[in-house]
């Protein structure tokens, strides 16, 4: 799944994604961080309660400020990007 990518020009956090059948949602970037070279980014729908899980997403650049985010399908590189994050939010919470 490819998602486009739409920043909202008044919150540099909210970004706008449009699946393949054109539906198009707000989030929030929790994070971006690299894993063994390549950059994730860490997302929240807007309208998330307490319950809801974040979504990862690859970074795939086409240019200096074009990009697209990619769902990751490999489980190993998932699972990598998963223990990269909680190992940065529980150094955060110490």
């Amino acid at each position: 799944m490819i998602m486009e990518v739409f920043k909202l020009e008044n919150n540099e956090n909210i970004i706008t994604l449009v699946d393949e059948e054109g539906k198009e949602e707000d989030f929030e970037v929790i994070m971006t961080l690299d894993v063994e070279g390549q950059e994730y980014a860490i997302l929240l729908p807007i309208d998330a309660s307490d319950d809801d899980d974040a979504y990862i997403f690859k970074i795939i650049y086409e240019g200096e400020e074009d990009y697209m985010l990619v769902a990751i399908e490999d489980d190993e590189e998932y699972e990598n990007v998963v223990a990269a994050y909680e190992t940065i939010m529980d150094n955060e919470e110490l």
